[in-house]
This record gives C-alpha cells, sequence and structure tokens, in this order.
C-alpha cells in the first residue's frame, strides 16, 4: 500500500489536527527501507510541482546521506534541480553533525563542499540539541512557504541517528512538536530497528498515525543448508514484503501486506493478490485443523443424501411426522388428503394426528369461557 501512503501524506493534516506521521521500519535482514524512503520522496515532490500537495514544500533533514546524494536522486528522477530551490531546502546533518569539522576547516586543512551542492542546503552541526533542530526545521520551512497559513512536509532520514546523538525523550518530544506545528503537513523518516531497544521502536510507532515495516521475503530456517539456504539469501537481496499499519482518525487499524523488489530503476510494489499462492497462504492464521478438503473427503461429502433429496424415487410422497417411520405411520394411520390421484401434479397435503384424543378442527372460540 505505497500509494496509500503517498495519498495520506499528500492529503495532509485537517485543521486542528495532528499531522499524519509515517515510520519506516527496517533491519539487517532486510535493509530497503531507504529505498522506500527515496520512492516516498520522489512521489511527493512530484505532487508538489503538480500543485496536487497540501505542502507547498519540503524539508529533507539528511544525517545519513549527503546534500549530493540527495540531489542526484532528484536529478536522476528528471526533477529539475535548478528549480528545485523554490519548494525543497535541505538541512545538512551529515557533513558535521557535532561541528568537529568546523574546527578543523579553520585551520586549513578541510575544504568546504558546499558550493558543490545545486539545492539549497543549511548545515547544521549540534544534532544533539532536539530544541534548536526543531527551531531550523521550522524556520527554514516558514521560508519556503512564507509566513501564511501554507504548509510543508518534513523529512527525516535517520531517527535512528537522532536516538544515537540524542535520548528517546529528547527525539519524541522533537516530533511531538513537529507533529503539532501549523505549517507541518506530515512527517516521515525512517529507523534501523535492530538497533535500538524494543521500547524506543515502540514509542516512535506510537507517535506515528503509520507504520511501515520492510521484512525479508523467506526467512532462513534452522537446518538450512546449501543451494537452498543461498537461494533464499539471494532473493532477500532483490525482494521483500512490505506490511503497513494506518492507524484512522476513529481509532481503527487497518493492516495491508505488499510485496517489493528493488530493481536498478527504483523500488515496485505488487499487491499481495497477484503474488503466489505461498505468500498468501503465510498470511492465514495458523490452526489446529485443516480448512481444505481431500479428494476423498470430496466424493464422501457427494454422496451424503440431504433431508430433501429423499423422495422423488417413484414411491408415494409422505411427510415424516417426526415420531414413527413412515412405514409404521402408514399402517396405523390413514393420511387425510385432498382425494387426488397420486400422480397428479397439484401439490397435497396430509396430516397426521398426535393422538385419538385430539380433537378436530372446529370454528369454536377455545377462549369464549373466559370472563375477558
Amino acid at each position: 500500500m505505497a500509494e496509500s501512503i503517498c495519498r495520506s501524506l499528500r492529503d495532509g493534516a485537517l485543521e486542528g489536527e495532528l499531522a499524519p506521521t509515517l515510520t519506516i521500519k527496517d533491519s539487517l535482514a532486510s535493509p530497503f527501507a531507504f529505498d522506500v524512503f527515496s520512492h516516498i520522496l520522489l512521489q511527493l515532490s512530484s505532487n508538489i510541482m503538480a500543485r496536487k500537495f497540501q505542502s507547498h514544500g519540503v524539508v529533507i533533514v539528511a544525517l545519513s546521506r549527503s546534500p549530493l546524494s540527495y540531489a542526484a536522486l532528484l536529478k536522476m528522477k528528471g526533477v529539475d534541480v535548478a528549480s528545485s530551490n523554490k519548494w525543497i531546502h535541505i538541512l545538512d546533518c551529515y557533513t558535521d553533525p557535532l561541528g568537529w569539522k568546523e574546527k578543523t576547516r579553520k585551520s586549513g586543512n578541510v575544504t568546504d563542499p558546499s558550493h558543490q551542492i545545486s539545492v539549497d542546503t543549511t548545515s547544521y552541526k549540534t544534532v544533539k540539541d532536539m530544541d534548536k533542530l526543531f527551531l531550523v526545521i521550522t524556520e527554514l520551512g516558514k521560508g519556503l512557504v512564507g509566513q501564511n497559513k501554507a504548509r510543508f512536509c518534513v523529512a527525516i532520514d535517520s531517527l535512528s541517528e537522532l536516538l544515537r546523538h540524542s535520548s528517546l525523550q529528547s527525539v519524541a518530544s522533537l516530533l511531538s512538536n513537529l507533529r503539532s506545528h501549523d505549517q507541518i503537513s506530515s512527517i516521515f523518516g525512517l529507523l534501523h530497528s535492530d538497533l535500538h531497544e524494543e521500547k524506543a521502536a515502540a514509542v516512535l510507532e506510537y507517535m506515528s498515525s503509520m507504520v511501515a515495516s520492510v521484512e525479508p521475503f523467506h526467512h532462513s530456517a534452522d537446518g538450512q543448508r546449501g543451494n537452498l539456504e543461498n537461494t533464499i539469501s539471494e532473493q532477500n537481496l532483490i525482494k521483500g514484503k512490505f506490511n503497513v499499519r494506518f492507524k484512522r482518525r476513529n481509532g481503527r487499524v487497518r493492516v495491508t501486506c505488499e510485496e517489493f523488489k528493488v530493481e536498478p530503476e527504483g523500488i515496485s510494489f505488487t499487491s499481495v493478490s497477484s503474488v503466489d499462492g505461498a505468500t498468501i497462504a503465510g498470511l492465514v492464521p495458523k490452526v489446529q485443523f485443516n480448512l481444505q478438503l481431500s479428494e476423498k473427503e470430496r466424493i464422501d461429502r457427494a454422496k451424503v443424501v440431504l433431508p430433501f433429496e429423499h423422495q422423488g424415487n417413484g414411491k408415494p410422497i409422505q411427510i415424516y411426522d417426526g415420531r414413527k417411520s413412515l412405514e409404521e405411520n402408514s399402517n396405523e394411520a390413514t393420511p387425510i388428503s385432498s382425494g387426488k390421484k397420486e400422480d397428479s401434479a397439484m401439490g397435497e397435503i396430509i396430516y397426521f394426528r398426535d393422538s385419538d384424543d385430539e380433537m378436530p378442527d372446529s370454528d369454536e372460540d377455545p377462549d369464549d369461557d373466559l370472563d375477558i
């Protein structure tokens, strides 16, 4: 449901609501979260240029990639980098996150590569300060869209880097402030979940309205050896499963699953309904009984005579009264019928009394002895 994610981020936040937030998780077994991140960034960039996005700009917080790599990504996908300065701004937290290179540069040993970047870039050298980072992000966004009610999007390419430099509480406070800002329409970020404790991942997932998990296509089972294990490893290098959990405004949760494949031209997604049956079978909960019928069971089921299929064999049609067999009823009681012939095509009502004490029906009122 990659398109659903892009649509939710594109629609943005309603007035008075928190901005929709996406957390993209991956692990060493399937390290393709940045491919998903790049795909979403390019889709939203196209929507901004086509004026189909609530946001009028995007601020990229670059922590794991250099600004040059983003300029190359945009250029490779056909985005006019020269005009991108009107709607995109990169906050460079990658080149010198702690300000160490700045001290070395003053001594003349390091050159400043910022002049090589064709996209508007601002260096940030105090990543540990989350409060200052929030102020810088909002100021850059306002510089793109102005001080009016226009909105902008925030893309953080590595929440793991923020957690490495600062505490979980500080990072959670940063995300909370970004979500509640009036001019931020949506937020999405990347998290390497296997680098952190489960508590950190759980907190970020709780704060996100969407959580996308990148998982390996096949998990290697214990005891697998040789060519089979090599084949599974090769498949996990190019494809995997993309699970998304949406938290709706009414509190309901919707979970979807897709298959993705990483190719030289980019990442592509395929719905589960069009993949092989093994993938679909893996989504069915494991139960203690078989949900499918064998061939013998199908034959035995076809031989079962249903209650309404025992008639029409040439014998007189009789209705079983629920107490005695049809053979006994034929000897002890005489059916009251309409007098028509048995071979008549008309319907026939057959009635058996419950007992000899039963009085025949009459027009008398059974309640006329009551004082009403």
